[in-house]
């Protein structure tokens, strides 16, 4: 099977993109469907590794699930088997996959038992799971880890609403305590809650199918406990990475592109960062419109000292797109410093980058430096191997906008969150090959 781009640059697109549905939120939502015995319809599924890897779980579960078209599942959990949980296949494949973390909540919520291998996904650095075992113990679960088989499991004869202050807003952990909460007996007070427009869309689909959360959209979230829920039809958000990360390659390969259906309002502020490199961006309607701009300039601060731009939970800057920043600001006039605050893995990959030529200095694992080129010279092609998702589609923008042919290893990184990214760029005039 292809494990490898080949990437010709300085290709100039131009036409239009239609985001996929969000990755984020789709690891949530597919996880809900467990919290009722009722079939559940969800929209605007993306058909990409991690997503098909879950919804692959969700069947050995039990779960019915029938593709009613390309983007269109139903799923129902009535039938669920949980001894699947302690066997070797689930230990597999739910360890490959960080996101059947939330698994655990509804699990416990309905069956008042979860178990969980421990979780792969990105090397991005320590993702700890603390946050989400100390919501199930406050609800009521007794929580065990097994170190030489690197299991947990948690289980609770009888869930209670708290007050549950969190150690840090962590969005798996918030979703995973909000779905255990909504059908704990009394009433669940949720601080410094993640509030990300994924976690709003869990908590509106979760109101549909019968709970009751106030609050929604803010960091306290109040919970009142219900028997059951039923079942719902949901849409999902289209993905603002994916759309960052467009914005971002047509600013790199100078190129004419739309972006359709983006749900400004769900964007924060991802169009102003993106502004502050020098970014001509333009909304029409729910489209955003990026011109082909021969060079693009960072701004500095008002006191005139140099521009930082850092990532922080919503609504800061999403950390998934400050490797994108990185990339397009190595082809602008001025300078950046990149503050990764919430990963300390995400920013090696600019050691690739620099190969290329970029003017890049790696001040610590958590902060970089751009000098950019101003477009004096272009990037150049080289052979390099992608660490992560998001570093992955930063290199494969920043290949796209190189000199010569570029190799890109470990795509299945990139197939993991990006659905046929090289089929739908190659329709706008990218060369890109799987080999």
């Amino acid at each position: 099977m292809p494990n490898a781009f080949e990437v010709t640059g300085g290709k100039k697109l131009n036409g239009e993109l239609t985001p996929q549905g969000a990755k984020n939120e789709a690891l949530q939502i597919l996880c809900a469907v467990l919290l009722t015995p009722e079939k559940v319809t969800i929209k605007n599924i993306p058909a990409i590794r991690d997503v098909l890897a879950l919804i692959d779980i969700l069947k050995d579960f039990g779960v019915k699930v029938e593709q009613l078209s390309t983007d269109t599942y139903t799923f129902q959990a009535d039938s669920i088997d949980l001894e699947y949980i302690k066997t070797d296949t689930y230990k597999k494949k739910g360890g490959a996959l960080r996101g059947s973390t939330m698994i655990m909540g509804p699990l416990l919520a309905r069956f008042k038992k979860a178990y969980l291998p421990k979780p792969g996904g990105d090397k991005i650095g320590r993702r700890r799971l603390d946050t989400h075992f100390l919501g199930f113990e406050k609800l009521g679960a007794k929580f065990n880890y097994d170190s030489n088989e690197s299991f947990y499991s948690v289980e609770a004869s009888n869930l209670t609403g708290k007050y549950i202050l969190l150690d840090e807003p962590s969005v798996t952990g918030t979703a995973n305590i909000v779905m255990t909460a909504v059908m704990a007996k009394g009433k669940t007070t949720l601080f410094n809650a993640a509030c990300e427009p994924y976690l709003q869309q869990l908590c509106t689909m979760l109101n549909r199918m019968g709970a009751k959360i106030s609050g929604v959209g803010s960091n306290l979230l109040q919970i009142e406990g219900v028997e059951s829920l039923h079942g719902t039809e949901h849409t999902m958000l289209p993905d603002m990475i994916e759309i960052g990360s467009f914005i971002g390659l047509a600013a790199m390969t100078q190129s004419d592109i739309k972006i359709k259906n983006c749900r400004i309002d769900m964007l924060g502020n991802i169009i102003p960062v993106f502004e502050k490199l020098g970014i001509d961006i333009r909304v029409e309607g729910d489209d955003i419109h990026v011109p082909a701009q021969e060079r693009y300039e960072i701004q500095r601060f008002i006191d005139g000292s140099i521009l930082t731009i850092a990532d922080g939970p919503w609504p800061l800057f999403t950390p998934d797109l400050l490797s994108i920043v990185l990339v397009v600001a190595t082809q602008a006039k001025g300078s950046v410093l990149i503050h990764q605050k919430m990963f300390e893995s995400r920013l090696f990959f600019t050691d690739k980058l620099i190969d290329m030529g970029a003017q890049i200095i790696l001040c610590d694992p958590h902060r970089a430096s751009v000098i950019g080129i101003d477009r004096t010279y272009k990037l150049r092609g080289i052979s390099m191997t992608s660490p992560d998702i998001r570093a992955g589609v930063s290199l494969l923008i920043a290949a796209m906008s190189a000199e010569g042919k570029s190799t890109i290893h470990n795509i299945d990184q990139i197939d993991r969150g990006y659905q046929n990214i090289d089929g739908r760029l190659n329709t706008i005039g990218a060369e890109i090959k799987r080999i």
